[in-house]
């Protein structure tokens, strides 16, 4: 359930699993989860989200706008619900630093935890805009999450029960 006046940061995961269950015109693409009832509950979550006041959070450099393009065609569900955020000015920009590689800039206390170089846009923004991380099938957020809530970042897992699982799962075979 999308709260009034809430603010997300939103994973590409959720624009792409989405995107890949669209009802009028599903994307075929390699998209987790795999499941269609459990992309379909990303569809509905972002179905909802772009049509509620929420408002989704950017970098001022636009390099998460620019992740989203790099994996979604403009015509792709997802990006059109970037794209009508845009349109009904639900966009809110925040000042995110990258280093020399392009990749967000965190606290010394933080960085080491977030190996995905890519992710860490999306915690810098986190971090500036105080926005809960929306996020699908990247399970890696749940191995940061008691170092992101340290922080102050809190997470929106869609298909929590489904990713949570996986996460387990992932842990077993580490082990």
């Amino acid at each position: 359930m999308i709260a009034n006046n809430a603010r997300y940061v939103v994973d590409t995961n959720v624009l792409i699993a989405a995107s890949a269950a669209d009802p009028i015109t599903p994307k075929d693409i390699d998209a987790t989860p795999q499941e269609p009832e459990l992309r379909l509950q990303v569809w509905e979550w972002l179905n909802e989200f772009q049509f509620s006041d929420a408002h989704l959070v950017l970098d001022g450099a636009l390099k998460i706008e620019a992740e989203y393009s790099n994996k979604l065609g403009f015509n792709d569900f997802g990006r059109q619900v970037v794209q009508h955020k845009w349109d009904y000015c639900a966009v809110d920009l925040v000042d995110v630093q990258y280093d020399a590689d392009g990749h967000g800039m965190l606290p010394a206390t933080l960085a080491p935890t977030i190996h995905d170089t890519a992710d860490r846009k999306m915690v810098a923004a986190a971090l500036e805009s105080k926005a809960p991380v929306a996020f699908a099938g990247d399970t890696d957020w749940h191995d940061w999450e008691t170092v992101l809530r340290q922080h102050g970042v809190t997470l929106e897992p869609i298909i929590e029960t489904w990713s949570r699982a996986k996460w387990e799962e992932k842990k077993r075979k580490k082990a």
